[in-house]
């Protein structure tokens, strides 16, 4: 129970210190903090942490290069969502993320399905 307390607070607290650092601070309150430094905690152990080989605050590593990770995941959610504040950066971000599907399913594991031959057999690919 007292580590789910812990969590929490650390979670507001990044994402109180992420809204200052984007700016949106003004426009968020405590439950927005508390959610933007969590999912952070979570995109911050899922794309940073293999850059820098260090955990997050989810893996209960409270230390400060962990701390960091997390508030830069915090700040890649506020980023995307003001992204996604207009249908012109949704379209980009859907876009962007079929191309990385396509790509890791199509090339690095060397898929031989009707889809991955058809993508390959494009004349702009090749």
């Amino acid at each position: 129970m007292i580590n789910f307390i812990t969590w929490i607070v650390a979670g507001a607290l990044i994402g109180w210190a992420a809204s200052i650092i984007m700016r949106t601070n003004n426009r968020q309150g405590l439950i927005s903090d508390i959610l933007v430094g969590i999912v952070g905690a979570f995109m911050g152990g899922y794309f940073l942490s293999p850059l820098f080989n260090v955990g997050t605050i989810n893996d209960g590593d409270f230390s400060m290069p962990a701390l960091l990770v997390s508030l830069g995941g915090a700040i890649l959610v506020l980023l995307l969502t003001k992204l996604f504040r207009n249908v012109l950066g949704y379209l980009v971000f859907i876009i962007v993320a079929v191309g990385i599907y396509v790509y890791f399913d199509c090339w690095t594991v060397a898929s031989t399905s009707t889809f991955c031959a058809g993508v390959r057999a494009l004349p702009f690919l090749q």
